[in-house]
């Protein structure tokens, strides 16, 4: 998503902003979000974690946070599609929407600071999350390793998916406790996170039977076609040819292979 807005959106102006929808912008409320984008330039498209970070020619940042059904699309004017909360009209004629269908998403122009994503954790793909910042992130957990790799206070980045595949990747058990992993899992981890995002983001993303996930045209991603463990339960591993099962424990769900995952 962020590539697509870097490539369709970076440094154009925004001329009007319309919004329709409370819930979008129910942290600091519509007139706030109108007020830090008309007239603004679009410097820069960033991201930490799942918030993506629009640098405005003022010195502010809008924050995107697409949560389950959230969607951000380029496209002419004309008929939109049912669920748009917001659109900002650039000074080229497009429109760049925000449509969620279940109003989980929202946009906000963030406080100096960015205060509010002060509580969050490194983000997955930052060069610098190193073994230490890994360490620190589990050791002395017994929650299960997937909830605390999906848990954004610890790593920035990580949900349902990658969580699942990250842990076959590197042959880790998603209910094992993470205080339990040794060095060597510990390692394998640091080095399956950026290998199985990398792989995800060259593949546009993954977009499951629903279709909620699309980029900024509205195209689907293709590494669904390449996942190892998510939504392949009673298939067989990709790489013990044991069977891939889908595992709960309380609310977590996941899915692994028991012969090879430790």
């Amino acid at each position: 998503m962020r590539r697509g807005l870097v490539a369709e959106v970076a440094g154009r102006t925004v001329v009007e902003v319309e919004v329709t929808g409370a819930r979008t912008v129910r942290r600091y409320g519509a007139e706030d979000l109108v007020a830090g984008l008309r007239g603004r330039r679009l410097e820069a498209i960033d991201r930490h974690g799942k918030h993506l970070l629009v640098r405005t020619d003022a010195g502010t940042t809008v924050v995107a946070h697409l949560r389950m059904t959230g969607r951000l699309l380029v496209s002419a004017p004309g008929p939109r599609v049912p669920h748009t909360h917001a659109v900002a009209t650039l000074d080229d004629g497009r429109e760049l929407r925000f449509v969620d269908p279940r109003t989980f998403g929202e946009l906000f122009v963030a406080r100096p600071g960015l205060p509010e994503l002060a509580g969050m954790g490194p983000d997955a793909l930052d060069p610098g999350l190193g073994a230490r910042q890994l360490r620190a992130a589990l050791e002395g957990r017994r929650a299960p390793v997937k909830a605390v790799l999906a848990d954004q206070r610890r790593v920035a980045g990580l949900g349902a998916i990658y969580t699942d595949e990250v842990l076959h990747v590197a042959g880790v058990h998603p209910l094992r406790p993470a205080g339990a992993l040794g060095r060597q899992a510990q390692r394998r981890l640091l080095e399956a996170i950026p290998a199985v995002l990398t792989a995800a983001i060259e593949a546009g993303g993954s977009s499951l039977a629903d279709q909620q996930y699309v980029d900024v045209f509205g195209r689907t991603g293709r590494y669904q076609d390449h996942h190892r463990v998510y939504a392949r339960a009673g298939r067989p591993c990709l790489r013990c040819g044991g069977t891939v099962e889908r595992l709960r424990q309380g609310g977590l769900s996941a899915f692994a292979c028991r012969r090879c995952q430790r």
